[in-house]
């Protein structure tokens, strides 16, 4: 990503923290512990993974209008651990970055890996594709994106270039090899 870009997208992460387009709040132990208690089969982690973090995660989803329909462009979020302090980003990859030990995994979603959830964007499982440093996302082999609120294209047509974020929250879960 170039640096401009890079700019712009972590000025945009660090305006959702702070209570911009939407704020960072405290995640609920509900919520949180939801995501646990009620994963569907279709994202479930395959045995031989042990869950490494679970953090709440609250931003918005950017679609770009093309031939008249809404398409995902990319993701914009602020993750927080459970006292509520912001620990990473989530951005366009889709790739989750640690601000604290500055990690990274960029991941990609299964085939047919999906929980569709009324008025908000699916739950999923995603696999990684790629790692870097030492923290907590090194080691990552699956993520998924679950307890999902919000998010949903607009429906209708748009005009095209077009683009509109719409808010959502979720809890993302990481995990690793067991071995």
């Amino acid at each position: 990503m170039k640096r401009a870009g890079l700019v712009l997208v972590s000025a945009t992460l660090l305006g959702i923290a702070v209570g911009g387009t939407g704020s960072t709040a405290a995640p609920t132990p509900e919520a949180m512990d939801t995501a646990e208690a009620k994963v569907a089969s279709a994202v479930q982690v395959p045995p031989g993974n042990k869950l490494v973090a679970k953090f709440y995660a609250k931003g918005v989803q950017t679609y770009t209008c093309t031939a008249n329909a809404w398409k995902s462009l990319e993701p914009a979020a602020t993750l927080a651990d459970r006292l509520g302090r912001a620990v990473a980003l989530h951005t366009r990859g889709p790739i989750w970055v640690s601000t604290v030990d500055g990690s990274a995994v960029e991941a990609a979603p299964v085939d047919g890996a999906r929980n569709d959830v009324a008025g908000a964007v699916p739950e999923l499982l995603l696999k990684a594709k790629s790692t870097r440093g030492d923290g907590v996302f090194a080691k990552v082999s699956y993520v998924q994106r679950l307890s999902t609120r919000g998010g949903v294209a607009p429906a209708g047509g748009c005009q095209e270039g077009a683009q509109t974020s719409v808010r959502y929250e979720a809890v993302y879960t990481f995990s690793a090899p067991a071995s």
